[in-house]
């Protein structure tokens, strides 16, 4: 199979071959790894019983992928990924923001998936071969991972959406296997090793869960979404066919797993840490289909992430191919999978950056997505592509690329988002008008998209397709009546 040649260029109507199956599949298939399902290891360690921990996980999920899911219609309108569709509310060069946001999400998420993928495979390998559990073999187990992970994304969609296909029905048995290997030992009661509630009280803590592991997993695809439904085409299937499959695909792909690895949290007394208790826990018949699991599962949805950092940042870099775009990230994200090895206590570290990215990443969704209906999905995709071919001008100049009202009501709303959020090592300063409880991701997303409308009163015209490039000055500015 060819190596693909699109960077975050409008893909072409005849190229636009998949369709709402294959997006269910992909994110089916992608998320059925170790990287999604240890966070649904977050709610036993933080101190909650079973009943409370499914609940939690199953109301963020759903609110989530609610929010969410209407995002995939963006790119279905415009041929080419959100970030860059973004430019059409905060500006050809103003999309950016979106592009680091999403390089960012990606960045974290690779980087966890292989470092957890990584810990339980030299579990294994040390119950089933004695292998030494040191650094160099971490090493190694890691390198391996990293450059399985790499092939796949720089090969691109088609080698990863064939992937996803056979992870989703391998990994679908896979886990039902651990769930007979593991029910044995399973117990519904909170586990005494995490301490009590980790907030002190039932409902800052399950407010914490449902938003740690339930929300965050929805709004990782917020800059994701696009990069799929770019190649499906809105000549062939509904908005609302894609829309229903993304609400099932994100529903499917990530409860399954996050509620398997609470599952499994409580059958394997993982309250302090889950790779270690999890290998430990199981079954001898079961370690080489875990073994399995943690290998295929972390390179299929690792390499998800990693095509979609690499197209992150050849939008941030235009003149870097894909290619090389993602063997560059490929280093920074390997890089943190040893840092987060070595350095960083699991849970903090997971909670720390779920947390933090939701708060700057939800602002940016809402914005997006304001202007998504104001235009009622008429996009200039030409116009979109403006930075990317080192042009100016067209429908979504703005201020020298810049929406600059569009990019402060972000900023505003990060800026809320990170003083009301609650993590292990920092509290900000108004969770004292919250009662102490996060609520970072509703007070981001709402203060960012108020603040958005005032500053951009009236519904946006939408863009004529075509409309030739001009001048920055002869441009029209958001003041000037400038079209979203």
């Amino acid at each position: 199979m060819p190596i693909e040649q699109r960077g975050v260029d409008t893909i072409p109507e005849g190229e636009r071959t998949s369709g709402p199956r294959d997006l269910v599949s992909i994110l089916l298939g992608s998320n059925l790894c170790l990287g999604v399902i240890v966070f649904g290891w977050l709610p036993p360690s933080f101190g909650l019983d079973w009943w409370a921990s499914v609940s939690s996980v199953v109301a963020g999920t759903v609110i989530g992928t609610v929010f969410t899911a209407p995002l995939a219609l963006v790119s279905l309108r415009t041929g080419t990924n959100l970030s860059t569709s973004s430019g059409a509310q905060f500006g050809v060069r103003g999309r950016l923001v979106g592009s680091v946001v999403g390089l960012l999400l990606a960045l974290g998420y690779t980087a966890l998936t292989v470092w957890i993928g990584g810990d339980v495979m030299m579990g294994v390998l040390g119950r089933l071969f004695g292998l030494p559990q040191g650094g160099a073999a971490y090493a190694v187990v890691y390198g391996l991972l990293a450059a399985a992970t790499v092939a796949g994304a720089v090969y691109g969609y088609r080698v990863l959406l064939a992937m996803s296909r056979v992870l989703a029905f391998g990994m679908t048995a896979l886990l039902v296997l651990g769930v007979i290997a593991y029910a044995p030992d399973f117990t519904t009661a909170a586990l005494p090793e995490a301490g009590g509630y980790l907030l002190g009280g039932f409902w800052p803590t399950w407010l914490l869960a449902a938003v740690a592991a339930g929300l965050s997993g929805p709004v990782a695809f917020i800059t994701l979404l696009g990069d799929y439904t770019r190649y499906i085409s809105p000549a062939r299937f509904s908005s609302r066919r894609v829309l229903h499959a993304t609400w099932l695909g994100l529903m499917l792909g990530l409860l399954v797993p996050q509620l398997f690895g609470t599952f499994t949290s409580y059958a394997a007394r993982a309250a302090l840490d889950y790779a270690g208790p999890l290998v430990g826990a199981a079954p001898s018949w079961y370690l080489v289909p875990l073994l399995l699991a943690a290998s295929a599962g972390s390179v299929g949805n690792a390499g998800l992430m990693l095509y979609s950092m690499g197209l992150d940042l050849d939008a941030i870099l235009p003149q870097a191919s894909r290619a090389r775009a993602t063997c560059a990230v490929a280093v920074v994200a390997t890089a943190c999978v040893f840092v987060g090895h070595y350095a960083w206590d699991a849970q903090s570290a997971m909670t720390s950056f779920v947390l933090l990215l939701t708060a700057i990443g939800t602002p940016w969704a809402v914005i997006t997505m304001i202007g998504f209906a104001r235009c009622r999905g008429v996009y200039d995709a030409d116009a979109l592509q403006v930075f990317n071919r080192r042009a100016r001008g067209g429908a979504y100049w703005y201020r020298a690329g810049w929406n600059v009202p569009a990019t402060a009501a972000w900023a505003v709303g990060a800026a809320v988002g990170l003083l009301s959020v609650s993590l292990p090592s920092y509290e900000g300063p108004l969770l004292a008008f919250t009662g102490g409880v996060d609520c970072s991701f509703l007070l981001s997303g709402l203060v960012g998209g108020v603040v958005y409308v005032l500053c951009t009163p009236g519904a946006a015209v939408p863009a004529a397709p075509g409309e030739a490039l001009v001048e920055p000055a002869s441009c029209p500015t958001e003041s000037g009546g400038g079209r979203a």
